[in-house]
């Protein structure tokens, strides 16, 4: 991005003077151009340069740590962000994955910024947990000296809310670093607090100016992070659905929608491996409800809030915090100094606190305690190389029944029930540079995806199918039925005869009295699996992060024990290397 001019053309220089001038202004902090004019007029004053003392030699940058543990990509987007506005203050910033955190070098950083994400119940991101562990254990180094702070991003519709995060706010504290701006806990519409914690830390961390402070700035540097500045616009986008096919049989018991997007100016430029999010409505039936149950029918305003704008199924403690507040409801703060109020949230919605505890609501209190309604991302399921100006999507809609009440997921069952050929919808690309194809073509790969956790592994083939990648692919699938639930079955066997696909290994749990899953699938396979390891192949896992992701990594962990004859330890720190070297990726919800 070219940098606005900051010397007019009436400036006493020339072309190239004034450029050079400009590069250096046009990229100081106000420190360093106060400094600047003050020496330029005591130099004047003085009537000379060789009237004036030396000036000092400008101070090193202040150095800023920045870790994050990142799922989904936010937390990793927001550590950009801090080191492009600490650049700009004068930092030296330094951006470090948990993946790769070696904590033994925590000691001497002198400020540390940690951005973390809570995944599941309680637990931290998939690719963060060999560092927080050892972070976590005894061998921790003491951090001494370090200035701190925590970012902590979460969801409240889980009980541990941000237990990560505050995790590691207790653990850099009791290690003895000092806590410099308290901790935020942010909510999925995290923007706005995020921007303004980040402004107040850098604030916070930044040494205290004094006469002689110039710090020294990498001018090559920070044009390099204005460039980065003209990124793609986040906005999200119309398209049209031209294709709607529920995968499953109509004998099945799963509903699993493959979706076709057009782009209308052509697609974005997504790799193998990017999710895109889908901004999805409320069902109409339960915005009636809630317009029932708090006597608003008649807001049309409000009906259409509740229909696209606001989070209108999940309910947390927090939710029930806020509907305290705004109605006062006696029976409702009971439930909350009770301590049962996580134990009775589980399984119901907002309905359900609304039906249980009525109370007299304005539209401004069901703002208020509701959130904005987020989107949803989903795996994406081709390759660009194949499908042209389209997106593919596996979505498998979430129904159940709680507490006497049917149940839906916000974005699937929108997708499914409410979305035909012919509909628009806004999606947003989001990219995952962290789950990413080798980059030579003839690694050979090993994919690993149950049920709709295949989405990504359809955009893989088609992609090394598209490049003529002449390495192996091996993929392991598993879901229900193989009669009514095997995803894209025909697909498998044509990359089987055109040998983009080396082999498949299946695993429907309900064919046979015991269940079969694809981690069984792996065990029954280890000898060949660590030999395709060892032979360097990279190993992918999409799906459940509960139970799958876990129960498919302790399957590698004892094919290693077993093909190699190692120990427990051993066994785990060949897995740990493989994630290391970054030939272990996952991408688990």
């Amino acid at each position: 991005m070219a940098r606005q001019a900051i010397l007019p053309q009436t400036a006493p220089f020339n072309d190239s003077e004034r450029a050079s001038l400009d590069s250096v202004l046009g990229g100081a902090t106000p420190i360093q151009r106060a400094w600047l004019a003050g020496f330029l007029a005591g130099l004047d004053a003085a009537g000379g340069q060789n009237a004036v003392a030396p000036a000092a030699p400008p101070k090193a940058s202040e150095p800023l740590t920045i870790i994050y543990a990142s799922e989904s990509g936010n937390c990793e987007a927001l550590a950009g962000t801090v080191a492009k506005l600490a650049k700009k203050s004068g930092f030296k910033p330094k951006v470090v994955d948990f993946a790769d955190l070696d904590i033994a070098t925590l000691p001497g950083a002198k400020n540390v910024i940690a951005i973390a994400a809570t995944w599941g119940e309680g637990e931290p991101p998939a690719r963060a947990t060999r560092a927080y562990n050892e972070l976590m254990g005894d061998g921790a180094p003491r951090l001494d000296g370090v200035n701190f702070g925590v970012l902590a991003l979460g969801d409240t519709s889980y009980v541990e809310f941000c237990a990560i995060g505050k995790a590691l706010d207790a653990r850099f504290e009791a290690l003895g670093g000092k806590r410099s701006v308290d901790r935020a806990d942010l909510d999925l519409d995290f923007d706005k607090p995020a921007a303004d914690w980040i402004k107040n830390t850098l604030k916070a961390l930044a040494p205290a100016p004094s006469a002689d402070n110039v710090v020294a700035v990498d001018f090559a540097g920070r044009a390099a992070v204005e460039d980065d500045d003209a990124e793609p616009s986040r906005e999200p986008v119309v398209v049209e659905v031209v294709d709607h096919i529920n995968l499953n049989s109509s004998l099945s018991d799963k509903e699993t929608i493959h979706l076709a997007l057009e782009f209308p100016d052509g697609a974005p430029a997504y790799e193998p491996g990017d999710s895109l999010e889908i901004y999805p409505e409320n069902d109409p039936a339960l915005v009636e409800e809630i317009l029932k149950a708090t006597n608003l029918s008649g807001d049309e305003s409000l009906r259409r809030a509740l229909l696209a704008e606001r989070d209108i199924t999940t309910l947390s403690a927090t939710t029930v915090e806020r509907f305290v507040k705004a109605t006062g409801h006696s029976e409702a703060q009971k439930l909350i100094d009770s301590g049962e109020v996580k134990a009775w949230i589980e399984g119901r919605h907002l309905i359900d606190l609304i039906e249980t505890f009525p109370a007299t609501f304005s539209a401004e209190h069901l703002n208020t305690i509701t959130r904005p309604l987020p989107p949803r991302a989903y795996s994406i399921a081709s390759s660009r190389k194949e499908v042209g100006d389209e997106v593919h999507l596996a979505i498998v809609a979430v129904r159940y029944d709680s507490h006497g009440r049917s149940r839906s997921g916000v974005a699937s069952v929108h997708v499914a029930d409410r979305i035909k050929n012919g509909a628009k919808l806004r999606v947003k690309l989001k990219p995952n540079r962290h789950f990413r194809l080798p980059q030579d073509p003839a690694t050979d790969i090993i994919m690993v995806g149950p049920g709709t956790g295949v989405a990504p592994f359809r955009a893989f083939v088609q992609e090394r199918r598209a490049i003529e990648a002449t390495g192996r692919s091996w993929l392991f699938f598993g879901d229900r039925h193989f009669t009514h639930d095997f995803l894209y079955q025909l697909e498998w066997q044509d990359a089987l005869e055109d040998r983009s696909l080396t082999k498949i290994d299946v695993a429907f749990s309900r064919d046979q009295p015991e269940k079969i899953y694809v981690q069984d699938r792996i065990r029954q396979h280890a000898k060949e699996v660590v030999e395709w390891l060892d032979g360097g192949a990279s190993f992918y896992v999409c799906g459940d992060a509960n139970r799958m992701a876990k129960d498919v990594r302790n399957a590698v962990v004892q094919a290693y024990a077993e093909v190699k004859s190692l120990s427990d330890t051993d066994a785990e720190a060949a897995v740990a290397a493989l994630e290391r070297a970054h030939r272990y990726q996952q991408d688990v919800y």
